[in-house]
């Protein structure tokens, strides 16, 4: 439910998100921009840096702090690719699908987490541990197929190694 700016819940979300540091840096963003609604996209940047996605409660936040329809401001976060609604995982498991990548084996690695955890890219698991992003190239095309555990690459990857980081991470079989 969408309330309305002068509603007591969204007043109340703006008295308290002023006494967190982590707003204060998104009011800050749009201070900085005059509140104008051109400063759209690099608000939703900072929300994006500070909380790791942009929910619903930040949208309202940001479309009553620019002046913007709630609808613009979702319309803006669901087409750039660089925006995530939904909360990243504990870790983090980017699989590189360039070409190098694709023809050394990337697909049979998407395979074996998606048999194994049941996510595919752009998931996370249900117990929210493990994110799986894809990546169009690492820059490691020497090392294909590669992929990056929570910052580290890893490359001439096999599906079994994939499935061994996840059990690491504490993920179970999905089927089981």
């Amino acid at each position: 439910m969408m309330h309305d700016v002068g509603e007591k819940p969204l007043a109340e979300k703006r008295a308290a998100a002023t006494l967190d540091s982590q707003w204060r840096t998104v009011d800050r963003t749009m201070r900085l921009n005059g509140n104008h609604p051109e400063a759209l996209i690099e608000t939703l940047h900072v929300v994006q840096n500070t909380f790791g996605y942009i929910d619903r409660d930040a949208m309202e936040y940001v479309a009553h702090g620019l002046h913007v329809p709630l609808s613009q401001v979702y319309a803006v976060a669901t087409f750039y690719h660089s925006f995530t609604l939904k909360p990243p995982g504990e870790h983090a498991c980017v699989i590189c699908t360039g070409t190098a990548c694709y023809i050394g084996g990337s697909s049979s690695l998407l395979d074996a987490i998606h048999d194994y955890a049941g996510i595919a890219p752009g998931e996370t698991t249900k117990d929210g541990k493990v994110s799986l992003l894809t990546a169009r190239c690492l820059g490691s095309c020497g090392l294909a197929p590669a992929g990056v555990f929570d910052g580290q690459v890893n490359g001439k990857l096999q599906p079994s190694e994939v499935v061994q980081q996840f059990k690491r991470w504490g993920i179970d079989d999905a089927d089981t």
